[in-house]
């Protein structure tokens, strides 16, 4: 019997058109997609009122989004729906890569004794929202309507008039605010006369979802050119309930249309399960199709229209960043917006959001980017070299590594507007990188508890103090009352580390003896962490009162920049394979075709007499072996 969720029905709303002479609503969202819900339910936890309008009669239906970093689950529990997520989902720490039948790649993700949550879990996108939309519904300050679409926008400098199609008629809202999260085909884009930029990669995928109670293990696997599919690239991902997806690359030589009939995808999967020895019956549940993408609106404030998720920004599916980059959008949307609604910071602090997000598009383009050069090369010399590593990977490991997926990790935020500069040399979690949960333990006159970074702090802004006597601490904690009251009714604690605070109120004292190592702080120091997890600044806990002024006029102090900081953390070998990859394989592009023969025999000429005799017969003897591929162990090696 199936498992697959299917996602119940909701009736159309019918509500009326606002009055000319009424109060225009505080924020509307367009999409009950998981980015739109999340930014809802940030706005609802700062008291703000929202209404959400969605097109269609229910949560999404399909797997879609599977995977879940675990910024994103952390951003699920100051949201207020991670306990119910937490129960439903898959967890899984790595992977492997293969080629043809060989492994290439065994790459696991940091799992760590002070993570509170494991690196990336599986989940049904569908299942993910219908828990949204439950805890929604249990809010009152948030109203969804169902089957209710944007037909026409009007904007006023002070309010966005939204024409709305409902099974009642047509429907007129007026908002203050409007959060368009109206995904990748972006309605409210289309209206607003703006088009995404960027690069459409040519690599298409089939992806299906099947039910099947196979053993194999919660792991994402990749089999390139495998003998059931030659020349095609696969991607299995197992999830709660055994239901797996496969995602398979179609040649470009193949149209479409027929491949995804469901007749030819049964055939395409059918023989590679054949291949892995499947002896198990299986059902075709759903089914879809992909081309990557790498897109975003140039900018996602637009007036009293501000863009989050897919509405602003494609990414590759290679590295699953398009719901967990969203997920950050949405967290950093709502305390931005929020503030500026309530009047406790200027409309310059989304412009901040904008240059924030764009950036942190950026960040994952660069890492999705080479993934998708690696899954779906798109030119003969990118698919001249990936085959040409994967074949090397066989035998030498070291190049597995260029085909590593570089799964999401949360992005930074060093050239916000709002960051605060540093001293020059100053290690350490630095301003606008974000901040890791981990495992601490809360002191107390009864002694201390288990608890986390992340519930300490809760879903606002926390000022964390380190090595401060019961002066400082009671500094800290008055500090932390000023900024609450310039922010109200944004959270703000005081939590101080390692520190006598017999004499100061309203503090939390963390047993974490390791915790000041970890973030490489130093004595007298001040964190103070961003609602969304990202620090804001590190300060000597007498500055702290500027913090307050800099967010209301949405900029940091003048001062030294912080450091850029690379898109992905390589050794020098690694970084110099990585080099390598990427300048031959646009070399190749660039020379004659008919000249390509020759290109390569004059590069290792060159490179060749920089090497030792005996390195150059070792090179040679490497890229010599193209011994074939033995198919004797069919399924993924344990």
């Amino acid at each position: 019997m199936s498992t697959y969720y299917q996602p119940r029905k909701y009736p159309a709303s019918d509500f009326a058109s606002m009055q000319p002479d009424a109060e225009a609503l505080p924020v509307v969202v367009v999409g009950a997609g998981p980015v739109g819900m999340a930014v809802a339910l940030g706005l609802a936890q700062r008291g703000i009122p929202v209404t959400i309008l969605e097109a269609a009669d229910q949560v999404s239906f399909g797997s879609r989004a599977i995977c879940i970093s675990r910024h994103s689950l952390e951003a699920a529990a100051r949201l207020g729906f991670g306990a119910e997520l937490e129960k439903i989902v898959l967890p899984w720490v790595g992977g492997r890569s293969f080629y043809r039948d060989q492994q290439v790649l065994h790459f696991r993700m940091p799992q760590r004794e002070f993570d509170v949550r494991p690196p990336m879990i599986n989940v049904s996108q569908s299942e993910y929202e219908q828990i949204v939309v439950d805890t929604i519904e249990q809010n009152p300050l948030i109203t969804l309507h169902w089957q209710a679409s944007i037909a026409g926008i009007l904007r006023d400098d002070d309010q966005v008039t939204l024409e709305v199609d409902t099974a009642f008629g047509k429907r007129h809202l007026r908002a203050a605010w409007v959060v368009a999260a109206d995904g990748g085909r972006s309605r409210m884009r289309e209206l607003a006369g703006l088009r995404l930029e960027g690069t459409n990669y040519e690599g298409r995928y089939v992806i299906a979802d099947i039910h099947w109670e196979s053993e194999l293990p919660a792991e994402r696997m990749v089999w390139f050119d495998p003998p059931s599919n030659p020349g095609s690239t696969i991607i299995m991902h197992k999830q709660p309930k055994n239901i797996w997806r496969i995602d398979y690359q179609l040649d470009p030589s193949e149209d479409a249309e027929i491949e995804t009939r469901e007749d030819a995808i049964r055939a395409r999967i059918t023989k590679h399960l054949d291949w892995l020895q499947n002896d198990l019956p299986w059902t075709l549940e759903w089914h879809g199709f992909y081309s990557a993408r790498a897109l975003a609106l140039r900018e996602f404030t637009h007036d009293r229209i501000l863009f989050a998720g897919d509405a602003a920004h494609l990414v590759p599916i290679f590295g699953v960043r398009g719901l967990n980059s969203g997920m950050e959008d949405a967290e950093t949307l709502a305390w931005q917006l929020a503030a500026v609604v309530h009047g406790n910071a200027d409309r310059a602090l989304l412009q901040a959001y904008s240059i924030e997000r764009h950036d942190a598009w950026e960040q994952n383009v660069a890492n999705a980017g080479k993934s998708t050069l690696i899954m779906s090369p798109g030119t003969h010399g990118y698919r001249t070299t990936r085959d040409a590593v994967l074949a090397l990977a066989v035998n030498r490991p070291e190049f597995g590594e260029l085909i590593n997926p570089r799964q999401s990790s949360a992005t930074h935020a060093r050239l916000s507007p709002l960051t605060w500069p540093v001293a020059e040399g100053l290690t350490g979690v630095l301003p606008g990188d974000p901040v890791e949960d981990r495992r601490v333990r809360v002191a107390a006159a009864g002694g201390s508890t288990e608890s986390s970074l992340n519930a300490v702090r809760g879903n606002g802004f926390a000022v964390v103090g380190f090595g401060l006597d019961a002066a400082g601490s009671a500094a800290l904690s008055a500090a932390a009352a000023d900024l609450a009251a310039a922010l109200a009714p944004e959270s703000v604690r005081a939590v101080v580390v390692g520190a006598d605070s017999s004499d100061a109120d309203q503090v939390t004292v963390l047993d974490a003896p390791d915790l000041a190592e970890a973030l490489g702080a130093t004595g007298g120091e001040a964190f103070v962490i961003r609602p969304d997890g990202l620090l804001l600044c590190r300060v000597p806990v007498g500055d702290l009162s500027g913090v307050a002024a800099a967010l209301r006029a949405g900029t940091a102090p003048e001062g030294p920049a912080v450091p850029a900081r690379p898109a992905q953390i390589l050794t020098e070998d690694e970084q110099r394979r990585e080099n390598v990859w990427l300048g031959l394989s646009d070399a190749l592009d660039q020379v004659d075709p008919s000249d390509r023969e020759g290109f390569l025999v004059r590069l290792a000429l060159q490179l060749g007499s920089q090497a030792g005799h005996r390195e150059f017969e070792e090179a040679i003897a490497a890229a010599t072996d193209t011994s074939p591929v033995s198919t004797r162990e069919l399924a993924p090696q344990a």
